[in-house]
């Protein structure tokens, strides 16, 4: 039986402005694995990042939790981490349960700042001894396959692959449960793609990290190393499902959409080509009523347009959002 790591239940993260509410992550529910490795796919704008924000508890104005919980095991038991103060958080989830890798991680480093600084400035924050941390950190870049000695350089000393492993080298030196990765990949080039994933691969089997999730657009990579997929609409989970049985066969019309979009190995899509998903995402400040992918939709029904479809399970290792797959399609 595969043991619950993490919990979302009906959260709603919205960016809160003066005279109107952006609703990026808006009512998702679902779980996180230990040992298992979660890739979120979505276009742009589709609340991906907001998500990651919201596993790992990094809200600040004007991003709001508006409503739902995030429960977390800590310790063998659940907590609710959502009702925890951004103090709470910090000392008590980051770096320690639960690890970011940013977006643009390549300039997440200060550049007037040693490497080895971050390290400190790590153990004072969890009261720590520095000198025992910084040979933690010596190891985890060996293991990353950096030099220990940059530790002592300042980052723009190195290259931008060698920056991203030296990131992902210190965000995981207290062996985190969960490590989110956003968007890691998007600045690298193929060769340092590759060299990334094998490094997070790598951390994850050594029991450096359990839990990993992936956030991404690139279907390509996130099918090479994820479990399972999550894939996001307009701020609203669309489909789950296990790598393999996605693969076989995409449910939700938004999904089939995403892989008609990329090629990919199979002997059918290479014959077939590239196919697009008309249309543009909409607006979150007023998201269309209903399922919100129906305007674009190419199975769309009356239905679509007056109710929204709830995250259902269509399958084993499947859940989808989508009336064709629903009693309540008439």
């Amino acid at each position: 039986m595969e043991q619950v790591l993490m919990r979302i239940e009906n959260a709603k993260a919205y960016y809160k402005l003066e005279k109107f509410s952006v609703r990026a992550v808006d009512g998702v529910s679902f779980e996180i694995f230990e040992d298992e490795v979660i890739g979120v796919v979505g276009e742009s704008g589709c609340g991906k990042t907001t998500l990651s924000n919201l596993i790992s508890m990094n809200i600040l104005k004007p991003l709001t939790l508006v409503e739902g919980k995030v429960f977390m095991k800590i310790n063998g038991n659940f907590e609710e981490i959502s009702s925890m103060s951004r103090e709470e958080v910090k000392k008590k989830l980051w770096g320690k349960e639960i690890t970011i890798v940013p977006q643009s991680a390549m300039n997440a480093l200060m550049p007037t700042i040693r490497m080895a600084k971050y390290v400190e400035h790590l153990a004072q924050s969890h009261e720590l001894n520095e000198r025992e941390l910084l040979q933690k950190a010596e190891k985890r870049f060996e293991e990353v396959g950096l030099n220990p000695l940059w530790l002592k350089r300042y980052p723009f000393e190195l290259s931008g692959g060698m920056r991203q492993r030296a990131v992902i080298a210190i965000a995981t030196i207290l062996n985190p449960k969960l490590l989110i990765a956003d968007e890691p990949t998007s600045a690298l080039d193929v060769v340092n793609q590759k060299v990334f994933l094998k490094v997070l691969m790598q951390l994850k089997r050594m029991g450096v990290v359990r839990s990993i999730i992936f956030i991404t657009h690139d279907i390509a990579t996130v099918r090479q190393i994820a479990d399972r997929m999550i894939v996001m609409y307009a701020g609203k989970i669309v489909e789950i499902s296990t790598m393999e049985k996605i693969l076989q066969r995409p449910f939700h019309p938004y999904t089939q959409g995403l892989f008609n979009s990329v090629l990919t190995p199979e002997p059918e899509i290479r014959k077939r080509g590239i196919a697009v998903i008309p249309g543009a995402p909409p607006n979150l400040i007023n998201p269309p009523n209903g399922c919100r992918f129906h305007p674009r939709c190419p199975h769309v029904m009356e239905v679509c347009k007056e109710r929204e479809p709830e995250l259902r399970e269509v399958e084993e290792g499947s859940k989808v959002a989508c009336f064709l797959y629903s009693e309540e399609r008439t």
